[in-house]
């Protein structure tokens, strides 16, 4: 298993990063203002930080359940998750339909097939309301577009990555 996985700037771009598993270097999209040290809700920044792959989700109706050290569950289209920082669930995942501000994990663009959640903002340290929610690794847009604070990968690279990760990989992302 892979202990600890490293994401990097790319040079020329503070939008698009490096990510570094064992000998493998992957191309991968940042959020739309780079990286901080401090993340607030709604900024668009990929957390400076250590963070633990918690849990995945992938589409059942367009993959076959990927082999990987990580619990996953398939996507329902009643999963959300909470963005709305003034809402109890906030920075959880919610069953839809869902009163306040949240994402809908069954998404056209694909770009969730393959959803891995990040332990940003999450116990056991607990959740801090506007420090950031729904901090993922999933999969990348074609053109490598960047995301809201997620760390988004090709699907080779997320394919290559599955088997060999498991609750223990960190993932750090570093200035």
């Amino acid at each position: 298993m892979i202990s600890t996985i490293h994401v990097r700037r790319a040079p020329r771009d503070a939008r698009r990063g490096l990510l570094l598993a064992e000998n493998r270097v992957f191309a991968c999209a940042l959020g739309r203002s780079g990286m901080r040290p401090v993340k607030r809700e709604g900024d668009g920044a990929t957390p400076i930080a250590g963070m633990r792959i918690v849990y995945g989700w992938y589409r059942a109706d367009r993959l076959v359940r990927p082999h990987s050290g990580l619990r996953l569950r398939a996507i329902t289209a009643r999963d959300g998750w909470c963005d709305a920082p003034a809402d109890p669930n906030y920075n959880r995942p919610v069953r839809l339909p869902f009163r306040a501000g949240h994402e809908t994990m069954t998404r056209d663009d694909r770009l969730y097939d393959v959803c891995l959640v990040l332990d940003w903002n999450l116990p056991p340290f607990g959740r801090k309301r506007h420090a950031g929610s729904a901090i993922f690794l999933h999969l990348a847009r074609p053109d490598f577009g960047p995301t809201e604070g997620c760390i988004a990968v090709a699907p080779e690279a997320m394919r290559w990555l599955l088997p060999r990760i498991g609750p223990e990989t960190v993932v750090k992302v570093i200035a």
